[in-house]
Protein backbone atom coordinates (compact mmCIF):
# COMPACT_ATOMS: atom_id res chain seq x y z
CA UNK A 1 0.00 0.00 0.00
CA UNK A 2 1.14 3.56 -0.72
CA UNK A 3 3.03 4.62 2.46
CA UNK A 4 1.80 8.21 2.22
CA UNK A 5 -1.84 7.08 1.96
CA UNK A 6 -1.37 4.62 4.82
CA UNK A 7 0.08 7.36 7.03
CA UNK A 8 -2.84 9.68 6.21
CA UNK A 9 -5.41 6.97 6.92
CA UNK A 10 -3.74 5.93 10.18
CA UNK A 11 -3.63 9.53 11.42
CA UNK A 12 -7.31 10.00 10.55
CA UNK A 13 -8.29 6.77 12.37
CA UNK A 14 -6.41 7.87 15.50
CA UNK A 15 -8.24 11.21 15.50
CA UNK A 16 -11.74 9.95 14.51
CA UNK A 17 -14.34 10.65 17.25
CA UNK A 18 -16.65 7.95 15.88
CA UNK A 19 -15.51 4.36 16.56
CA UNK A 20 -17.79 3.04 13.81
CA UNK A 21 -16.13 4.97 10.96
CA UNK A 22 -12.71 4.38 12.49
CA UNK A 23 -13.37 0.64 12.45
CA UNK A 24 -14.52 0.75 8.83
CA UNK A 25 -11.24 2.37 7.82
CA UNK A 26 -9.17 -0.02 9.93
CA UNK A 27 -10.85 -2.99 8.25
CA UNK A 28 -9.98 -1.59 4.83
CA UNK A 29 -6.37 -1.12 5.93
CA UNK A 30 -6.23 -4.68 7.25
CA UNK A 31 -7.67 -5.96 3.95
CA UNK A 32 -5.16 -3.89 1.96
CA UNK A 33 -8.05 -2.29 0.03
CA UNK A 34 -6.16 0.67 -1.38
CA UNK A 35 -8.74 1.39 -4.09
CA UNK A 36 -11.55 1.87 -1.56
CA UNK A 37 -9.35 3.92 0.76
CA UNK A 38 -8.43 6.28 -2.08
CA UNK A 39 -12.15 6.90 -2.63
CA UNK A 40 -12.55 7.96 1.00
CA UNK A 41 -9.36 10.04 0.97
CA UNK A 42 -9.85 12.00 -2.25
CA UNK A 43 -9.67 15.35 -0.45
CA UNK A 44 -11.74 17.09 2.21
CA UNK A 45 -15.35 17.84 1.26
CA UNK A 46 -15.61 21.32 -0.25
CA UNK A 47 -18.39 23.91 -0.09
CA UNK A 48 -20.47 23.70 -3.27
CA UNK A 49 -23.71 25.26 -4.52
CA UNK A 50 -25.44 24.55 -1.19
CA UNK A 51 -22.72 24.00 1.40
CA UNK A 52 -21.04 20.67 2.13
CA UNK A 53 -22.82 17.65 0.73
CA UNK A 54 -21.78 14.06 0.17
CA UNK A 55 -22.36 10.40 0.94
CA UNK A 56 -22.24 9.12 4.50
CA UNK A 57 -19.06 7.18 5.10
CA UNK A 58 -15.57 7.30 6.63
CA UNK A 59 -12.70 9.60 5.78
CA UNK A 60 -12.38 13.25 4.70
CA UNK A 61 -14.30 12.79 1.42
CA UNK A 62 -17.58 11.73 3.09
CA UNK A 63 -20.02 13.07 5.63
CA UNK A 64 -19.19 11.78 9.12
CA UNK A 65 -18.57 13.07 12.64
CA UNK A 66 -14.88 13.73 11.97
CA UNK A 67 -15.62 15.90 8.92
CA UNK A 68 -18.48 17.69 10.66
CA UNK A 69 -16.38 18.25 13.80
CA UNK A 70 -13.51 19.72 11.81
CA UNK A 71 -15.93 21.89 9.85
CA UNK A 72 -17.50 23.18 13.07
CA UNK A 73 -14.02 23.88 14.47
CA UNK A 74 -13.13 25.71 11.26
CA UNK A 75 -16.29 27.80 11.54
CA UNK A 76 -15.39 28.58 15.16
CA UNK A 77 -11.94 29.74 14.06
CA UNK A 78 -13.48 31.90 11.34
CA UNK A 79 -15.91 33.39 13.88
CA UNK A 80 -13.20 34.22 16.42
CA UNK A 81 -11.11 36.14 13.90
CA UNK A 82 -14.13 38.31 13.03
CA UNK A 83 -15.56 38.77 16.50
CA UNK A 84 -18.65 36.65 15.84
CA UNK A 85 -20.04 34.96 18.95
CA UNK A 86 -23.41 33.26 18.39
CA UNK A 87 -24.78 30.39 16.29
CA UNK A 88 -28.05 28.51 15.82
CA UNK A 89 -28.07 24.90 14.58
CA UNK A 90 -30.94 23.04 12.90
CA UNK A 91 -31.31 19.60 11.38
CA UNK A 92 -33.52 17.47 9.18
CA UNK A 93 -34.38 13.81 9.84
CA UNK A 94 -31.70 12.13 7.73
CA UNK A 95 -29.34 9.43 8.93
CA UNK A 96 -26.64 11.14 10.98
CA UNK A 97 -28.34 14.54 11.28
CA UNK A 98 -28.87 14.33 15.04
CA UNK A 99 -25.29 13.14 15.67
CA UNK A 100 -23.87 15.88 13.44
CA UNK A 101 -25.92 18.50 15.29
CA UNK A 102 -24.56 17.28 18.63
CA UNK A 103 -20.99 17.21 17.28
CA UNK A 104 -21.35 20.80 16.06
CA UNK A 105 -22.88 22.02 19.32
CA UNK A 106 -20.08 20.46 21.37
CA UNK A 107 -17.29 21.92 19.24
CA UNK A 108 -18.81 25.41 18.95
CA UNK A 109 -19.72 25.66 22.62
CA UNK A 110 -16.23 24.40 23.47
CA UNK A 111 -14.89 27.32 21.42
CA UNK A 112 -16.82 29.73 23.64
CA UNK A 113 -19.68 30.45 21.26
CA UNK A 114 -23.25 31.02 22.40
CA UNK A 115 -25.04 28.08 20.78
CA UNK A 116 -28.76 27.61 20.15
CA UNK A 117 -30.18 24.33 18.88
CA UNK A 118 -33.62 24.03 17.23
CA UNK A 119 -35.95 21.71 19.19
CA UNK A 120 -36.35 18.86 16.69
CA UNK A 121 -35.96 18.01 12.98
CA UNK A 122 -37.42 20.99 11.11
CA UNK A 123 -37.49 22.51 7.60
CA UNK A 124 -34.45 24.44 6.43
CA UNK A 125 -36.52 27.66 6.07
CA UNK A 126 -37.16 27.59 9.83
CA UNK A 127 -33.40 27.62 10.44
CA UNK A 128 -32.93 30.47 7.95
CA UNK A 129 -35.74 32.36 9.71
CA UNK A 130 -34.17 31.68 13.13
CA UNK A 131 -30.88 33.28 12.07
CA UNK A 132 -32.68 36.59 11.54
CA UNK A 133 -35.23 36.22 14.34
CA UNK A 134 -32.65 35.40 17.01
CA UNK A 135 -30.16 37.91 15.63
CA UNK A 136 -27.31 35.41 15.70
CA UNK A 137 -24.11 35.65 13.70
CA UNK A 138 -24.12 32.17 12.15
CA UNK A 139 -26.66 29.52 11.21
CA UNK A 140 -25.91 25.87 10.48
CA UNK A 141 -28.40 23.45 8.91
CA UNK A 142 -27.59 19.76 8.82
CA UNK A 143 -29.36 18.55 5.67
CA UNK A 144 -28.78 17.08 2.22
CA UNK A 145 -32.06 18.53 0.98
CA UNK A 146 -33.29 16.41 -1.96
CA UNK A 147 -30.25 14.14 -2.31
CA UNK A 148 -30.49 10.34 -2.07
CA UNK A 149 -30.82 8.64 1.32
CA UNK A 150 -27.11 7.80 1.60
CA UNK A 151 -26.16 11.51 1.60
CA UNK A 152 -26.05 14.24 4.20
CA UNK A 153 -24.86 17.82 4.20
CA UNK A 154 -24.08 21.03 6.05
CA UNK A 155 -25.35 24.49 5.08
CA UNK A 156 -23.90 27.64 6.63
CA UNK A 157 -25.66 31.01 6.94
CA UNK A 158 -24.39 34.38 8.14
CA UNK A 159 -26.43 37.11 9.79
CA UNK A 160 -24.37 40.31 9.69
CA UNK A 161 -22.24 41.97 7.03
CA UNK A 162 -18.98 39.99 6.96
CA UNK A 163 -16.04 39.96 4.54
CA UNK A 164 -17.60 43.00 2.87
CA UNK A 165 -20.80 41.06 2.04
CA UNK A 166 -24.25 41.94 3.42
CA UNK A 167 -25.45 38.43 4.27
CA UNK A 168 -28.68 39.29 6.11
CA UNK A 169 -29.25 35.66 7.05
CA UNK A 170 -28.33 34.09 3.71
CA UNK A 171 -25.99 31.23 2.79
CA UNK A 172 -22.27 31.83 2.55
CA UNK A 173 -20.60 32.58 -0.76
CA UNK A 174 -16.99 33.02 -1.80
CA UNK A 175 -14.67 34.27 -0.46
CA UNK A 176 -16.21 33.30 2.90
CA UNK A 177 -16.31 29.59 2.08
CA UNK A 178 -12.60 29.78 1.25
CA UNK A 179 -11.81 31.49 4.54
CA UNK A 180 -13.66 28.76 6.46
CA UNK A 181 -11.89 26.05 4.46
CA UNK A 182 -8.58 27.71 5.36
CA UNK A 183 -9.50 27.50 9.05
CA UNK A 184 -10.48 23.84 8.65
CA UNK A 185 -7.11 23.07 7.07
CA UNK A 186 -5.34 24.57 10.10
CA UNK A 187 -6.82 21.92 12.42
CA UNK A 188 -4.21 19.28 13.16
CA UNK A 189 -6.14 17.32 15.80
CA UNK A 190 -9.89 17.15 16.33
CA UNK A 191 -9.41 15.10 19.50
CA UNK A 192 -7.43 18.00 21.00
CA UNK A 193 -10.18 20.50 20.16
CA UNK A 194 -12.12 21.58 23.27
CA UNK A 195 -15.71 20.35 23.57
CA UNK A 196 -18.41 22.04 25.57
CA UNK A 197 -21.74 20.90 26.97
CA UNK A 198 -23.51 24.22 27.47
CA UNK A 199 -25.93 25.29 24.78
CA UNK A 200 -29.54 26.41 24.67
CA UNK A 201 -32.09 23.89 23.41
CA UNK A 202 -34.79 26.15 21.98
CA UNK A 203 -38.48 25.56 22.55
CA UNK A 204 -41.15 26.01 19.87
CA UNK A 205 -41.29 29.80 20.22
CA UNK A 206 -39.14 30.48 17.14
CA UNK A 207 -41.11 27.87 15.15
CA UNK A 208 -44.39 29.54 16.13
CA UNK A 209 -43.05 32.92 15.02
CA UNK A 210 -42.10 31.45 11.64
CA UNK A 211 -45.56 29.90 11.27
CA UNK A 212 -47.42 33.11 12.08
CA UNK A 213 -45.22 35.33 9.91
CA UNK A 214 -45.54 32.98 6.94
CA UNK A 215 -49.30 32.61 7.40
CA UNK A 216 -49.69 36.40 7.07
CA UNK A 217 -48.57 36.14 3.44
CA UNK A 218 -52.07 34.85 2.68
CA UNK A 219 -54.75 37.49 2.12
CA UNK A 220 -57.99 35.61 1.40
CA UNK A 221 -57.83 31.84 2.00
CA UNK A 222 -60.06 29.40 0.20
CA UNK A 223 -61.26 25.83 0.33
CA UNK A 224 -59.41 24.27 -2.61
CA UNK A 225 -58.79 20.54 -2.28
CA UNK A 226 -55.01 20.34 -2.06
CA UNK A 227 -53.02 17.11 -1.97
CA UNK A 228 -49.69 17.47 -0.15
CA UNK A 229 -46.60 15.29 0.07
CA UNK A 230 -43.54 15.88 2.23
CA UNK A 231 -41.55 13.28 0.27
CA UNK A 232 -40.69 11.47 3.54
CA UNK A 233 -39.19 14.72 4.85
CA UNK A 234 -39.83 17.15 7.69
CA UNK A 235 -42.34 19.47 6.02
CA UNK A 236 -45.74 18.04 7.00
CA UNK A 237 -46.24 19.39 10.51
CA UNK A 238 -44.93 22.89 9.80
CA UNK A 239 -46.78 23.41 6.51
CA UNK A 240 -50.02 22.09 8.04
CA UNK A 241 -49.69 24.64 10.84
CA UNK A 242 -48.97 27.45 8.38
CA UNK A 243 -51.96 26.66 6.15
CA UNK A 244 -54.26 26.19 9.18
CA UNK A 245 -53.11 29.51 10.65
CA UNK A 246 -53.76 31.18 7.28
CA UNK A 247 -57.30 29.79 7.20
CA UNK A 248 -56.98 27.24 4.41
CA UNK A 249 -58.78 23.92 4.36
CA UNK A 250 -56.85 20.89 5.63
CA UNK A 251 -54.58 19.09 3.19
CA UNK A 252 -55.24 15.68 1.74
CA UNK A 253 -52.00 14.00 2.76
CA UNK A 254 -50.12 11.33 0.87
CA UNK A 255 -50.04 9.19 4.01
CA UNK A 256 -47.16 6.92 3.01
CA UNK A 257 -44.89 9.96 2.48
CA UNK A 258 -46.16 12.24 5.25
CA UNK A 259 -43.79 11.31 8.10
CA UNK A 260 -39.99 11.62 8.15
CA UNK A 261 -38.20 8.50 6.97
CA UNK A 262 -34.47 8.80 6.18
CA UNK A 263 -34.64 5.78 3.85
CA UNK A 264 -37.23 7.43 1.52
CA UNK A 265 -38.81 4.02 0.83
CA UNK A 266 -41.37 5.00 -1.85
CA UNK A 267 -39.08 7.01 -4.15
CA UNK A 268 -35.79 6.32 -5.91
CA UNK A 269 -34.72 9.93 -5.35
CA UNK A 270 -36.60 12.19 -2.88
CA UNK A 271 -36.80 15.10 -5.31
CA UNK A 272 -40.21 16.11 -6.70
CA UNK A 273 -38.52 16.86 -10.03
CA UNK A 274 -37.36 13.27 -10.51
CA UNK A 275 -39.54 11.03 -12.74
CA UNK A 276 -42.02 9.07 -10.65
CA UNK A 277 -41.38 10.96 -7.41
CA UNK A 278 -44.88 12.44 -7.21
CA UNK A 279 -46.74 9.47 -8.70
CA UNK A 280 -48.36 8.66 -5.33
CA UNK A 281 -49.44 12.29 -4.97
CA UNK A 282 -51.02 12.28 -8.44
CA UNK A 283 -52.77 8.99 -7.67
CA UNK A 284 -54.17 10.56 -4.48
CA UNK A 285 -55.27 13.64 -6.42
CA UNK A 286 -57.22 11.51 -8.90
CA UNK A 287 -58.83 9.52 -6.10
CA UNK A 288 -60.06 12.64 -4.29
CA UNK A 289 -60.67 14.77 -7.42
CA UNK A 290 -58.32 17.39 -5.99
CA UNK A 291 -57.72 20.89 -7.34
CA UNK A 292 -53.98 21.07 -6.78
CA UNK A 293 -50.97 18.97 -5.77
CA UNK A 294 -48.17 20.52 -3.72
CA UNK A 295 -44.91 18.75 -2.93
CA UNK A 296 -41.93 19.75 -0.83
CA UNK A 297 -38.53 18.13 -0.91
CA UNK A 298 -37.32 16.46 2.32
CA UNK A 299 -36.10 19.66 4.02
CA UNK A 300 -39.02 21.69 2.59
CA UNK A 301 -36.96 24.47 1.04
CA UNK A 302 -38.25 23.59 -2.45
CA UNK A 303 -41.80 23.55 -3.72
CA UNK A 304 -43.33 21.67 -6.64
CA UNK A 305 -46.85 21.80 -8.02
CA UNK A 306 -49.03 19.63 -10.25
CA UNK A 307 -52.20 20.78 -11.98
CA UNK A 308 -55.02 19.30 -14.05
CA UNK A 309 -54.21 20.08 -17.66
CA UNK A 310 -57.40 19.85 -19.75
CA UNK A 311 -55.40 18.31 -22.61
CA UNK A 312 -52.90 15.99 -20.94
CA UNK A 313 -54.45 15.42 -17.51
CA UNK A 314 -52.49 15.83 -14.29
CA UNK A 315 -48.97 17.13 -14.88
CA UNK A 316 -46.17 18.72 -12.94
CA UNK A 317 -45.49 22.38 -13.59
CA UNK A 318 -41.89 22.98 -14.53
CA UNK A 319 -39.84 25.05 -12.15
CA UNK A 320 -39.75 27.90 -14.65
CA UNK A 321 -43.52 27.78 -15.14
CA UNK A 322 -44.11 28.05 -11.41
CA UNK A 323 -41.45 30.74 -11.25
CA UNK A 324 -43.29 32.78 -13.87
CA UNK A 325 -46.65 32.35 -12.12
CA UNK A 326 -45.38 33.49 -8.73
CA UNK A 327 -43.47 36.36 -10.35
CA UNK A 328 -46.54 37.56 -12.24
CA UNK A 329 -48.67 37.34 -9.10
CA UNK A 330 -46.21 39.26 -6.92
CA UNK A 331 -45.62 41.90 -9.60
CA UNK A 332 -49.36 42.52 -9.91
CA UNK A 333 -49.95 42.81 -6.17
CA UNK A 334 -46.81 44.64 -5.07
CA UNK A 335 -44.88 46.19 -7.97
CA UNK A 336 -41.77 47.33 -6.09
CA UNK A 337 -38.30 46.05 -5.30
CA UNK A 338 -36.22 43.79 -7.51
CA UNK A 339 -36.73 40.37 -9.07
CA UNK A 340 -33.91 37.89 -9.58
CA UNK A 341 -33.21 34.42 -10.93
CA UNK A 342 -30.22 32.22 -11.66
CA UNK A 343 -28.56 32.14 -15.07
CA UNK A 344 -29.88 28.64 -15.77
CA UNK A 345 -33.49 29.72 -15.18
CA UNK A 346 -35.83 30.98 -17.88
CA UNK A 347 -35.51 34.52 -19.19
CA UNK A 348 -39.27 34.99 -18.66
CA UNK A 349 -38.90 36.63 -15.24
CA UNK A 350 -36.76 39.42 -16.66
CA UNK A 351 -39.58 40.22 -19.10
CA UNK A 352 -42.24 40.15 -16.38
CA UNK A 353 -40.10 42.51 -14.28
CA UNK A 354 -39.60 44.86 -17.22
CA UNK A 355 -43.34 44.83 -17.97
CA UNK A 356 -44.15 46.01 -14.44
CA UNK A 357 -41.22 48.44 -14.16
CA UNK A 358 -39.30 46.37 -11.64
CA UNK A 359 -35.57 45.93 -11.27
CA UNK A 360 -34.11 42.59 -12.37
CA UNK A 361 -30.86 40.75 -11.63
CA UNK A 362 -29.40 37.54 -13.02
CA UNK A 363 -27.12 35.59 -10.66
CA UNK A 364 -25.01 32.47 -10.54
CA UNK A 365 -26.74 29.18 -9.73
CA UNK A 366 -27.77 28.78 -6.11
CA UNK A 367 -29.87 30.78 -3.69
CA UNK A 368 -26.76 31.93 -1.88
CA UNK A 369 -26.35 34.30 -4.84
CA UNK A 370 -30.01 35.20 -5.42
CA UNK A 371 -30.38 36.13 -1.73
CA UNK A 372 -27.66 38.80 -2.06
CA UNK A 373 -29.73 40.91 -4.49
CA UNK A 374 -30.57 44.25 -2.87
CA UNK A 375 -34.25 44.86 -2.06
CA UNK A 376 -35.26 41.41 -3.29
CA UNK A 377 -39.02 41.24 -3.77
CA UNK A 378 -38.97 37.83 -5.41
CA UNK A 379 -36.35 35.38 -6.57
CA UNK A 380 -36.38 31.90 -8.01
CA UNK A 381 -34.29 29.18 -9.63
CA UNK A 382 -35.59 26.59 -12.05
CA UNK A 383 -34.79 23.77 -9.61
CA UNK A 384 -38.12 24.55 -7.84
CA UNK A 385 -36.62 27.04 -5.38
CA UNK A 386 -38.59 30.22 -4.61
CA UNK A 387 -38.20 33.17 -2.24
CA UNK A 388 -41.41 35.14 -1.74
CA UNK A 389 -40.52 36.77 1.63
CA UNK A 390 -36.82 37.65 1.75
CA UNK A 391 -37.23 39.77 4.86
CA UNK A 392 -38.45 36.74 6.79
CA UNK A 393 -36.42 33.99 5.12
CA UNK A 394 -33.53 35.19 2.98
CA UNK A 395 -33.32 31.87 1.17
CA UNK A 396 -35.59 29.60 -0.83
CA UNK A 397 -38.61 28.50 1.19
CA UNK A 398 -40.90 25.73 -0.05
CA UNK A 399 -43.53 26.42 2.61
CA UNK A 400 -44.11 30.14 1.97
CA UNK A 401 -43.96 29.42 -1.77
CA UNK A 402 -46.64 26.74 -1.35
CA UNK A 403 -48.87 29.20 0.50
CA UNK A 404 -48.36 31.90 -2.15
CA UNK A 405 -49.21 29.35 -4.82
CA UNK A 406 -52.36 28.17 -3.01
CA UNK A 407 -53.43 31.80 -2.60
CA UNK A 408 -52.88 32.49 -6.30
CA UNK A 409 -54.86 29.39 -7.31
CA UNK A 410 -57.65 30.45 -4.94
CA UNK A 411 -57.77 33.99 -6.32
CA UNK A 412 -57.89 32.69 -9.89
CA UNK A 413 -60.65 30.19 -9.08
CA UNK A 414 -62.83 33.06 -7.86
CA UNK A 415 -62.48 34.54 -11.37
CA UNK A 416 -63.27 31.19 -12.98
CA UNK A 417 -59.63 30.77 -14.01
CA UNK A 418 -56.80 28.33 -13.31
CA UNK A 419 -53.03 28.54 -12.98
CA UNK A 420 -52.77 27.34 -16.58
CA UNK A 421 -55.01 30.20 -17.72
CA UNK A 422 -52.66 32.72 -16.11
CA UNK A 423 -49.65 30.94 -17.60
CA UNK A 424 -51.19 31.25 -21.05
CA UNK A 425 -51.71 34.98 -20.47
CA UNK A 426 -47.99 35.30 -19.70
CA UNK A 427 -47.04 33.37 -22.85
CA UNK A 428 -49.41 35.48 -24.96
CA UNK A 429 -47.70 38.62 -23.76
CA UNK A 430 -44.06 37.53 -23.90
CA UNK A 431 -43.91 34.48 -26.16
CA UNK A 432 -43.89 30.82 -25.17
CA UNK A 433 -40.78 29.98 -23.11
CA UNK A 434 -40.16 26.23 -23.22
CA UNK A 435 -37.47 24.98 -20.84
CA UNK A 436 -36.02 21.59 -20.13
CA UNK A 437 -33.17 20.16 -18.08
CA UNK A 438 -31.09 17.14 -19.10
CA UNK A 439 -28.93 15.48 -16.44
CA UNK A 440 -26.32 12.77 -16.85
CA UNK A 441 -25.31 11.07 -13.60
CA UNK A 442 -21.70 9.84 -13.47
CA UNK A 443 -20.02 7.13 -11.41
CA UNK A 444 -16.67 8.95 -11.29
CA UNK A 445 -16.51 12.69 -10.54
CA UNK A 446 -13.51 13.02 -12.89
CA UNK A 447 -15.85 12.27 -15.80
CA UNK A 448 -17.59 15.63 -15.24
CA UNK A 449 -14.41 17.64 -15.72
CA UNK A 450 -13.42 15.50 -18.69
CA UNK A 451 -16.73 16.37 -20.35
CA UNK A 452 -16.35 20.10 -19.62
CA UNK A 453 -12.73 20.14 -20.84
CA UNK A 454 -13.71 18.33 -24.04
CA UNK A 455 -16.48 20.83 -24.79
CA UNK A 456 -14.09 23.73 -24.25
CA UNK A 457 -11.38 22.18 -26.41
CA UNK A 458 -13.79 21.20 -29.19
CA UNK A 459 -16.83 23.52 -29.03
CA UNK A 460 -19.70 22.51 -31.32
CA UNK A 461 -20.45 24.60 -34.40
CA UNK A 462 -23.92 23.05 -34.88
CA UNK A 463 -26.28 21.21 -32.55
CA UNK A 464 -29.13 19.18 -34.07
CA UNK A 465 -28.78 21.21 -37.26
CA UNK A 466 -29.00 24.59 -35.49
CA UNK A 467 -25.99 26.86 -35.98
CA UNK A 468 -24.10 28.03 -32.89
CA UNK A 469 -24.35 31.82 -33.01
CA UNK A 470 -22.14 32.38 -29.95
CA UNK A 471 -20.60 30.57 -27.01
CA UNK A 472 -19.71 32.08 -23.61
CA UNK A 473 -17.25 30.34 -21.32
CA UNK A 474 -18.60 31.26 -17.90
CA UNK A 475 -15.14 30.73 -16.40
CA UNK A 476 -14.27 33.91 -18.29
CA UNK A 477 -17.52 35.89 -17.95
CA UNK A 478 -18.22 38.88 -20.13
CA UNK A 479 -20.88 40.33 -17.83
CA UNK A 480 -21.02 41.23 -14.12
CA UNK A 481 -21.12 37.62 -12.85
CA UNK A 482 -18.22 35.96 -11.01
CA UNK A 483 -16.45 33.11 -12.86
CA UNK A 484 -18.15 29.71 -12.68
CA UNK A 485 -17.65 26.38 -14.42
CA UNK A 486 -20.11 26.40 -17.30
CA UNK A 487 -20.76 27.09 -20.97
CA UNK A 488 -23.60 29.19 -22.38
CA UNK A 489 -24.42 28.48 -26.00
CA UNK A 490 -26.76 30.51 -28.20
CA UNK A 491 -28.25 28.76 -31.22
CA UNK A 492 -30.01 30.30 -34.18
CA UNK A 493 -33.75 30.59 -33.59
CA UNK A 494 -33.75 32.08 -30.05
CA UNK A 495 -32.41 28.93 -28.38
CA UNK A 496 -30.19 29.06 -25.29
CA UNK A 497 -28.26 26.12 -23.85
CA UNK A 498 -26.22 26.12 -20.62
CA UNK A 499 -24.00 23.18 -19.62
CA UNK A 500 -22.50 22.97 -16.12
CA UNK A 501 -21.55 20.51 -13.41
CA UNK A 502 -24.10 20.05 -10.63
CA UNK A 503 -23.03 21.65 -7.38
CA UNK A 504 -24.88 19.12 -5.23
CA UNK A 505 -24.83 15.77 -7.06
CA UNK A 506 -22.45 13.79 -9.35
CA UNK A 507 -24.12 15.04 -12.54
CA UNK A 508 -23.48 17.08 -15.65
CA UNK A 509 -26.51 19.28 -16.28
CA UNK A 510 -27.80 20.91 -19.43
CA UNK A 511 -30.48 23.63 -19.43
CA UNK A 512 -32.41 24.44 -22.60
CA UNK A 513 -34.66 27.41 -23.32
CA UNK A 514 -36.59 27.77 -26.58
CA UNK A 515 -38.73 30.87 -27.19
CA UNK A 516 -41.46 30.75 -29.85
CA UNK A 517 -44.41 32.93 -30.78
CA UNK A 518 -47.66 32.60 -32.69
CA UNK A 519 -50.58 30.19 -32.81
CA UNK A 520 -48.35 27.11 -33.05
CA UNK A 521 -45.75 28.32 -30.54
CA UNK A 522 -46.15 25.36 -28.19
CA UNK A 523 -46.05 22.80 -30.99
CA UNK A 524 -43.00 24.45 -32.56
CA UNK A 525 -41.07 24.61 -29.28
CA UNK A 526 -41.87 20.99 -28.48
CA UNK A 527 -40.54 19.95 -31.87
CA UNK A 528 -37.29 21.85 -31.33
CA UNK A 529 -36.81 20.27 -27.90
CA UNK A 530 -37.41 16.83 -29.40
CA UNK A 531 -34.64 17.50 -31.92
CA UNK A 532 -32.18 18.82 -29.34
CA UNK A 533 -32.74 16.28 -26.57
CA UNK A 534 -31.02 13.17 -27.99
CA UNK A 535 -28.11 15.13 -29.45
CA UNK A 536 -27.43 16.92 -26.16
CA UNK A 537 -27.79 13.67 -24.21
CA UNK A 538 -25.13 12.16 -26.46
CA UNK A 539 -22.93 15.24 -26.13
CA UNK A 540 -22.98 15.05 -22.31
CA UNK A 541 -22.38 11.30 -22.25
CA UNK A 542 -19.46 11.21 -24.70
Amino acid sequence: MDPQLLAEVSAWIADDPDPKTAELLQNLVSAGNEKELKKYFAGFLQFGTAGLRGPMGPGPSCMNRAVVGRTAAGIAGYMKVRGLTSVVIGRDARHGSEEFTLESAQILSGAGMKVFVLPRPLPTPVLAFAVKELGVDVGIMVTASHNPSQDNGYKVYLGPTVDGIDYSGSQITSPTDGYISHEINKITSLSATPRGSKWINLDDDVVEKYIHRTARLSTSPGDLKIVYTAMHGVGTQTIQRVFHSAGFASFILVDSQAQPDPDFPTVAFPNPEEPGAIDLALETARTFDADLVIANDPDADRCACAVKDPITGWRMLRGDELGALLGESIARKNPQGSFANSIVSSSILSKIARHYGLGFHETLTGFKWIAKVHDLAYGYEEAIGYCVDSRGVNDKDGISAALALAQLATDLSKEGKTLLDLLNEIWSRHGFHATEQISVRVAELSKIQTTMNSLRAHPPTHIAGYMVDSLDDLMQPKDHLPPTDGLRIWLAGDIRIIIRPSGTEPKVKCYIEVITKGIKAHEEATGILDELRPILQQLLSS
